[in-house]
């Protein structure tokens, strides 16, 4: 039984003064959720509802793909973290027990799924299985903001495949991804699968599922039939005119020009045909130079893979000496490796000159300097693929997938017995999806004016029945009927019963945002009806009194 008037639901006519994100704003007014600290949330009765309807969402589409639910400890032994690697990522919460034996609080759980699957898993006739659970994960967020987009503390769901080879994995890996899609298509949020990077996690590919939203800190690059993390994004560069090419670069006078804007400005130039240099510390190799179009920026996350080691940018007194001044640093006639971006042309560009209030015009690489290829860009709107300009809009991460290949099983030991008695390491994806994501994804996209507009799957309620007049009035008897009627069919009601205005119990329906509200008051009972309002779009209609259960019962099947 869920009446308000002893339900813990504070909403708050205001929002937080340091809110930004929609979602953030919302859910904390319409008393979902309540923060502790910087990053650290705690759900409360109508958010976790919220929360365990998508878990439940999820448990059921991993258990239809074969999934076995288990749990697994947040914190764990440092060691696991140490052999695989990880143990320096500077996210990762560290700590000590009274005897000193380190530990770490878990970001995500590869280390401890694989420790136990190489203790148990001798052969091959063991092989596939997945395993998947619910679990807090932690993280040392720098910067925990917008409500439950960032923070330090957060429930996830992982799964873990386990196969006997690629083959065997890519096709779990398509089970998965055929589970994720039909999660986002049931908890009804608008939603995209997209190429990404595979991070810190490793392994040999990875998507992401974004939900397109102002508030998301993932941008990604679309087209017909394209969809990437700007993090990997590729596309076809727009076309740039360049100058007509010299016989050799010629040095011209660039006295206090070092932007780009400066001195394609000066020189009556598009920025496109400067080209950009990015000094880097790489580090296996020392210096190195990469070069971008004047009208593009580094990439750091494919700049990093194109390299195939971690890097940092140069500091003035690093690359001053071996090529020249900042501001006027250029490829021709430097000893240092250099690395050009694929959208670079061949053709005539401006380039530093390595010296003081100079570039150098008629620059051809490969002619005037050695290169090596490298694709090091972010992607641009107006970009194409295939021939079609992309778009690029921000979006929430809420889930992701990656195959892991032997990233974790060759240093943890997780190994099988082929048939012909071969050790062989075994073959692991990893999935995730933030329920809390997911939920603050459907506020972000659905809200209105008024407050939150839930997708019915996912609500914390599937009726909102409102009851107006006072204890004994005819429309309360009603009321209370009604709220029995409703609960017999099977749908989620909560009853404001309050002692409270309709003004404070109609605002505080529509910011929490159930589905279906249903409201009882003299005007509509006199003519034998029941109002009714459905919340995405706020249509109001009437039911007649007489069946209104069962008539509700029909119209909620009918709801996004």
């Amino acid at each position: 039984m869920t009446r308000l008037s002893t339900y813990f639901l504070p909403t708050e006519k205001q929002a937080p003064a340091d809110a930004e994100a929609l979602s953030h704003k919302l859910m904390v007014r319409a008393g979902l959720i309540r923060q502790l600290g910087a990053g650290l949330w705690s759900f409360l009765p109508a958010g976790w509802r919220v929360h365990e309807r998508i878990v439940q969402i999820i448990r059921e589409e991993m258990n239809a793909v074969g999934g076995q639910e288990l749990l697994m400890p947040v914190m764990l032994p440092a060691e696991l973290w140490q052999r695989s690697g990880r143990y320096g990522i500077p996210e990762l919460f560290k700590l000590n027990d009274r005897k000193g034996a380190e530990l770490v609080l878990a970001m995500t759980h590869e280390e401890a799924v694989t420790q136990h699957v190489a203790q148990v898993v001798r052969s091959y006739r063991q092989l596939p299985f997945s395993l998947y659970h619910f679990q807090i994960k932690e993280r040392d967020e720098p910067r925990p903001r917008a409500g439950l987009l960032r923070t330090r503390e957060f429930i996830m769901k992982d799964a873990y495949t386990f196969d006997r080879d690629r083959e065997s994995l890519d096709a779990h890996y398509e089970r998965y991804r055929e589970a994720y899609d039909r999660v986002m298509e049931r908890c009804g949020i608008e939603w995209y699968r997209v190429e990404s990077d595979v991070g810190a996690m490793g392994g040999l590919g990875a998507h992401e599922y974004m939900a397109p939203s102002p508030a998301g800190e993932n941008d990604v690059a679309l087209a017909p039939g394209y969809a990437a993390n700007v993090e990997v994004a590729t596309a076809d560069a727009q076309p740039v005119e360049l100058p007509e090419g010299i016989d050799a670069p010629e040095l011209v006078g660039t006295p206090g020009l070092v932007t780009v804007a400066d001195v394609s400005g000066r020189m009556g130039l598009p920025a496109g045909a400067l080209l950009k240099a990015y000094p880097v510390m790489v580090a296996d190799r020392g210096l190195v130079l990469v070069l971008v179009r004047g009208d593009h920026r580094v990439n750091e996350i494919k700049l990093q893979n194109a390299l195939g080691a971690e890097f940092r940018p140069a500091r003035p007194d690093e690359f001053g000496e071996r090529i020249g001044p900042a501001g006027y640093i250029g490829p021709v006639g430097i000893d240092v490796p250099i690395l050009l971006d694929d959208a670079v042309e061949p053709g005539a560009y401006i380039t530093g000159a390595n010296r003081e209030n100079a570039h150098l015009r008629g620059v051809e690489p490969g002619r005037d300097f050695p290169f090596k290829r490298g694709d090091v860009r972010s992607v641009e709107a107006g970009d194409t693929v295939n021939g079609s300009p992309i778009r690029i809009e921000p979006a929430i991460e809420v889930g992701n997938i990656f195959k892991l290949g032997t990233r974790y099983s060759d240093p943890l030991g997780a190994s099988y017995l082929d048939e012909s008695g071969t050790s062989r390491p075994i073959w692991m994806g990893s999935y995730g999806l933030g329920p809390a994501r997911l939920a603050a994804a459907a506020v972000e996209q659905y809200a209105d004016e008024s407050g939150i507009s839930w997708p019915a799957s996912m609500a914390p309620f599937d009726v909102h029945l409102v009851g107006l007049g006072r204890e004994g009035s005819e429309e309360r008897e009603v009321a209370e009927r009604l709220y029995g009627e409703l609960s017999e069919t099977g749908l989620d009601t909560v009853y404001d019963d309050r002692d409270a205005g309709p003004g404070e119990k109609f605002a505080d329906a529509e910011l929490l945002g159930v589905p279906l509200r249903l409201t009882v008051g003299r005007r509509t009972l006199a003519s034998g009806e029941i109002e009714v309002q459905v919340r995405r779009g706020r249509e109001t209609r009437s039911l007649p009194l007489e069946g209104a259960a069962d008539a509700a019962v029909e119209l909620w099947r009918s709801l996004p």
